[in-house]
């Protein structure tokens, strides 16, 4: 098969193949025999339809089968040796229509390629970027352990109340004919939306009365009151005057006891052993956490400033058009409104390639799957479960490598890592110490 490419100018490209009998005729040949093995046709045994009726029937297209096979290998095969640094796929023109396919004649097909632009990219000292440390304060660490109190505590029965304890009683209506009256309604206090009806319930104790409003207590809301007053709905907004509340119960949940239990469920190894050891382990467990995040800011200020750096490139524009329509189903629409993003992702798709090859990245199977169990165990620590068994991390591993999609998506992030970590190496970073709320606040933009 002969291949020639023509460039049109600098992003824009035909590529011309030319499919002769020889390319084709052999394979085709096969193609007919193999049909007359599966064949089955009226009048005819098994396997012994005449090649001439299976050719004059079912040629054309057994034909373009094995043309459109040639074309695919050599079409691909010519660009990977050329290395035509291509956009998308080859589009066919609308002279490919026009192609008649004959047995022992030569086909001429016509393909548009849009080709990537040139430019040059590179970081050095010279490039001053910013990297922000973030400050973990004794606020952060003391609501980190509080956290992994919560669940070593417990709810204990006390007999006089606190902001935070849960009452339970008889609620009983005032001042009408026909009082409502409900028994073991349980509330809590703090969530009233009225601060005044908040304050009746300080240091009350069990088997006190409280007289209080519940419709203020709770600004009249609807499903609040349903549940408390145990009412239907619609009848809920009718009890607006003061109820009776005779306290038979207060639970308080109380944290669990910063002991050597505590410390070694956290950071199992009995290394932790005393509480100063274990809120500046939990202060290094919260910066390593800053940490990554600093890594992953930084790399989106690498990519605005080299972005930048880089300038706007060419790209051609009405061929980048086609190969999303044809990857939406023709929703011009849709095309249009994303157009724009589509190339910003790309011009920093061919940054990134170029800053990757240059510093030399590679990602090994191990990478992955190191990725593979970092990610599991940052599901689970939002869960507050930290120590993830080695073998349920293996079993998460192996199934999380099954799917080719999320293979693909765990070797985009080894990529970014590595990078982050080459560039942060190449150029000077702008060092600064924010609180964690001007750092989250960064993300919000």
């Amino acid at each position: 098969m002969n291949i020639s490419v023509e460039n049109i100018d600098k992003v824009n490209a035909v590529m011309t193949a030319v499919v002769e009998p020889a390319d084709y005729t052999e394979k085709y040949e096969k193609a007919i025999k193999d049909a007359k093995k599966k064949m089955n046709m009226p009048g005819f045994r098994p396997g012994m339809v005449p090649v001439g009726l299976i050719k004059k029937q079912f040629g054309v297209s057994i034909l373009a089968d094995e043309v459109n096979k040639i074309l695919q290998e050599g079409l691909f095969g010519y660009i990977r040796e050329n290395k035509i640094n291509m956009l998308g796929e080859p589009l066919p023109t609308e002279e490919n229509n026009q192609v008649e396919l004959k047995e022992g004649e030569s086909f001429t097909f016509k393909f548009e390629l849009a080709i990537a632009p040139e430019f040059e990219v590179s970081l050095t000292k010279k490039d001053k970027i910013d990297y922000y440390n973030v400050d973990v304060n004794d606020q952060m660490v003391e609501n980190q352990v509080d956290m992994y109190r919560q669940r070593g505590g417990k709810y204990e029965q006390v007999d006089s109340y606190e902001d935070n304890d849960m009452v339970k009683g008889i609620v009983t209506e005032l001042d009408v004919e026909n009082p409502v009256k409900a028994e073991d309604v349980v509330m809590l206090p703090k969530y009233f939306k009225n601060d005044d009806q908040k304050k009746l319930f300080d240091g009350v104790k069990v088997n006190d009365i409280v007289t209080f409003n519940p419709s203020v207590a709770y600004d009249n809301n609807e499903a609040e009151l349903t549940s408390l007053l145990k009412v239907a709905k619609e009848d809920a907004l009718n009890h607006k005057g003061e109820f009776n509340f005779q306290i038979t119960e207060i639970t308080r949940f109380v944290p669990g006891p910063l002991n050597q239990e505590l410390f070694d469920m956290v950071f199992p190894g009995g290394e932790v052993k005393t509480e100063a050891d274990f809120r500046a382990k939990v202060k290094e467990l919260i910066a390593g956490q800053f940490k990554k995040d600093s890594d992953y800011k930084f790399l989106l200020d690498t990519r605005k400033y080299i972005t930048e750096k880089v300038g706007k490139l060419e790209f051609p524009e009405e061929k980048l058009r086609k190969i999303l329509l044809a990857n939406t189903n023709n929703d011009e629409e849709k095309v249009n409104a994303q157009f724009d993003k589509s190339i910003e992702e790309l011009t920093w798709h061919l940054i990134k390639e170029k800053l990757v090859e240059q510093n030399e990245i590679k990602v090994e199977d191990e990478d992955v799957k190191n990725m593979a169990k970092e990610v599991t165990r940052m599901q689970f620590a939002q869960y507050g479960m930290l120590n993830i068994p080695d073998e349920y991390l293996e079993n998460s591993v192996k199934e999380m490598m099954k799917k080719r999609e999320t293979v693909d998506n765990l070797i985009d992030r080894c990529i970014e890592v590595k990078l982050g970590q080459a560039l942060k190496e190449k150029v000077t970073l702008k060092e600064s110490t924010v609180s964690a709320e001007d750092f989250n606040k960064m993300f919000e933009a």
